[in-house]
């Protein structure tokens, strides 16, 4: 984990060891400086009064004095500089850890993704890097200065007392092992509390996207119960591991200030009763005086800080092994799709093959999504693919690029078994409007580019044009430079399906696959959209999934699936009335006439076309 971990701090190395070498100066400084204020005090008391400059090599209050504040003066500009190098360092290397992860998330599979979950990830990129962030500073600052301070103190103590300073020595075991006690009853703690995190901002993510549903619904105060049972279980696990940790505070407080008390009462008691002291303490007896204690016991102030300011970084450190232990297993995780080691870079044309394919989204899975899919489909065909829900239709398209692997059988596109391509290489030939659109925020143009970031102002017109996308851009005041807001949000959900196809077109692929792409527009503007894929890209394959009989009627063939297998294939003529699947969705969907099909037609423009903001944007 360590290991893992080091990787990110790459370009801030030196900043990670400039802060604790200015951190060693600045504790030096600190334990000389009592040193030298013991040795002026005994000055004063040698001399029985001030001597503002001394003579004959001794020194005076003046010459100490400004040695004091030379190195208090060093000492500061010492622990400033190591606070800017801390600073950048930690912050650097929050930044990389970042950075590494965004960048392994982007190379994960969908099956990857649904491993760790989005809102794990989220957790992951966000609040765990902070906690590591924050344990990374105190270590190369904190954790460098703690245990530096508390030898050099030691050091200095036994300098001072003798063996008097044995005392210090004495409250270190029993201060371990209630740290060590601790840190094995919190652990289990945070493991669990960063989980209930993932499911705490998995309801924040869900009900955000859902915003529309919940209050159409009137469902806030179910939604804000649910928010609050999921808050309340971080705060519960939370609060006990809290709860333990605030025992660390009194147990250093009772060892800081009894060790305080008993060198205060034996210091004391060794220099004005030094005959009556056990052999023990002679030695110390014999060495004390008046500035020896009270430095001593500056030293162990420093000492028992020291040991204070160290269990605060084993309380952030407890806290944050579990966040780094999340953040390693993402940056551990390889895909479950790789390059082969020699990839074919050139699709040869939009040829599929289905060859005795069977698939299921994890190996644990108890049954296949998709069972002995046989289907040849030839370069430049328009294939409709119908079925009710939940018969796999998505599934079997998300094999043509490769965004899942088959479990049994081969995908071959071009010729070719897609796990031979280089995957860029394939999926830049292979375009899908998925049944979600997605938009950034952005302008048009900056959306519709995503298919190709060199395309000009006239092929995005022209794009645009074939996904009947233009006619309402032509009424924006902005036109093609209308700011999109994140999601798509000020556009309808008919508008937003025709950017999306419009931003796949401009890929000019062997193959277009369309995801029920089309729900939201009426069925003239689909029959539009069919019409231009038809006389534009000819040599394009066509894959469209839907749920009306209209938008596949015209296609070469039409795929009839059913529970994970391909029921039937034929053309529109050949399916009705032989198949008794695609028979009822054609009579169902055209029952009444053509009067209802035209009201139907109808609702559909205004329900569609209403959905998700209105069409003036």
């Amino acid at each position: 984990m360590l290991k893992t971990l080091m990787k990110c701090i790459r370009e801030y190395k030196l900043s990670s060891i400039l802060s604790p070498i200015f951190v060693s100066g600045e504790v030096i400084l600190e334990c000389f400086i009592p040193f030298i204020i013991a040795k002026l005090v005994d000055s004063i008391e040698a001399k029985g009064g001030i001597v503002l400059w001394g003579e004959n090599g001794a020194l005076g209050i003046g010459q100490y004095a400004l040695i004091l504040v030379a190195m208090a003066v060093l000492s500061l500009l010492c622990g400033a500089l190591a606070g800017v190098f801390c600073a950048k360092a930690s912050s650097g290397f929050a930044r990389n850890l970042r950075k590494d992860l965004y960048y392994k998330v982007q190379e994960f599979s969908f099956e990857n993704i649904d491993k760790f979950s989005t809102s794990s990830l989220v957790t992951r990129m966000t609040t765990d890097v902070n906690n590591v962030q924050m344990s990374y500073m105190m270590i190369i600052r904190t954790a460098i200065r703690s245990p530096m301070m508390m030898i050099f103190s030691l050091v200095m103590a036994f300098v001072m007392g003798g063996n008097l300073a044995w005392i210090f020595v004495a409250v270190v075991p029993p201060l371990a092992a209630a740290l060590f006690l601790i840190m094995w009853k919190t652990m289990p703690l945070f493991h669990r509390v960063f989980k209930k995190y993932d499911n705490l901002n998995e309801s924040i993510e869900e009900n955000v996207k859902g915003i529309r549903v919940v209050k159409s619904y009137v469902r806030e105060e179910y939604e804000k119960e649910k928010f609050d049972r999921a808050a309340t279980d971080v705060q519960v696990d939370f609060t006990k591991a809290e709860r333990i940790l605030a025992w660390n505070n009194p147990a250093m407080q009772l060892c800081f200030y009894g060790v305080l008390s008993t060198v205060l009462f034996l210091g004391s008691y060794l220099i004005l009763k030094s005959s009556n002291v056990d052999l023990i303490l002679a030695e110390s007896a014999s060495a004390l005086t008046v500035g020896k204690v009270s430095q001593l016991i500056v030293y162990g102030m420093q000492i028992l800080s020291s040991l204070m300011m160290f269990s605060m970084i084993f309380a952030m450190v407890t806290m944050s092994i579990e966040s780094a232990r999340r953040i390693c297993e993402v940056l551990a995780e390889e895909s479950t799709l790789r390059d082969p080691e020699d990839p074919v870079f050139e699709v040869a044309d939009g040829s599929i093959d289905f060859e005795d394919v069977s698939f299921k989204y994890s190996a644990t899975a108890e049954r296949n999504v998709l069972e002995d899919v046989d289907l040849h489909i030839a370069s430049g065909e328009t294939i409709g693919i119908i079925g009710g829900t939940g018969s796999s239709k998505t599934s079997l398209v998300n094999l043509i690029s490769r965004l899942y692997d088959v479990t049994e059988g081969s995908v071959k596109v071009g010729g070719r078994d897609v796990r031979e391509y280089d995957l860029t290489a394939l999926r830049n030939q292979v375009a899908v409007v998925l049944q979600k659109n997605v938009l950034f925020s952005g302008t048009i143009k900056e959306n519709l580019r995503w298919g190709n970031p060199d395309a000009t102002d006239e092929e995005i017109e022209e794009a645009c044009r074939l996904a009947q996308a233009d006619e309402f851009i032509q009424t924006f005041p902005k036109k093609y430079d209308t700011y999109i807001e994140q999601g798509g949000t000020n556009v309808s959900g008919g508008q937003k399906q025709r950017l999306c196809i419009a931003r796949a077109l401009l890929k000019k692929p062997k193959i277009l696959i369309l995801d029920d792409s089309t729900s939201a527009v009426d069925t003239h503007t689909d029959a539009l959209i069919r019409k231009a894929f038809r006389d534009y890209i000819p040599a394009t394959t066509k894959i469209i999934i839907a749920q009306r009989t209209s938008s596949v009627e015209d296609a070469d063939r039409i795929v009839i699936m059913d529970n994970g297998r391909i029921e039937a294939v034929g053309t529109h003529e050949e399916l009705l009335g032989t198949d008794p699947i695609y028979t009822e969705v054609y009579t169902t969907q055209n029952k009444g006439g053509k009067a209802i099909s035209s009201l139907s037609e109808m609702g559909d423009t205004e329900s569609q076309d209403g959905e998700g903001g209105e069409d003036n944007g």
